[in-house]
């Protein structure tokens, strides 16, 4: 794999893969992406990802909302 390949796996995660890392159903994944608490980018019709910085960001955001 090369090394744009491995970035590129990096920034971008499939939806079973942001699942795995926030510890959620993957139904919920794409519950979060309805609400537009997550921003799914398109790559085309049967593949969709999510960039890890939203992913992160969305993690900090929840983070900020239990401290209140």
């Amino acid at each position: 794999m090369s090394n744009l390949e491995n970035r590129m796996q990096i920034e971008n995660m499939r939806a079973k893969e942001v699942a795995k890392y926030l510890g959620i159903g993957l139904s919920t994944v794409w519950l979060y992406s309805k609400q537009k608490l997550l921003k799914p980018i398109n790559l085309s019709p049967r593949v969709t990802v999510f960039k890890k910085a939203d992913i992160d960001a969305f993690i900090a955001s929840r983070i900020d909302e239990v401290a209140k």
